[in-house]
């Protein structure tokens, strides 16, 4: 679907730029210009952009073991 007529962004680009790991408005402006026209897509590419975010894979955190330290 697209979001932004202006600039003719659609939800899979902004999926994509998440993808990518833009994660605020603020760097959604910057990478796909999407609300920087008319503004009147900004309510609904907020609404993907905190869909994305929250089904984003939260990064898993390193591990060490002692026993592979010690080598």
């Amino acid at each position: 679907m697209i979001v932004c007529i202006c600039n003719n962004v659609s939800d899979r680009a902004i999926r994509q730029a998440v993808s990518e790991g833009v994660t605020s408005m603020v760097a959604l402006r910057t990478s796909l210009q999407v609300g920087t026209c008319c503004g009147k897509c900004h309510g609904c590419a907020k609404r993907v952009l905190r869909e994305c975010l929250s089904q984003a894979v939260p990064a898993q955190p390193m591990v060490f073991h002692p026993s592979m330290m010690a080598a």
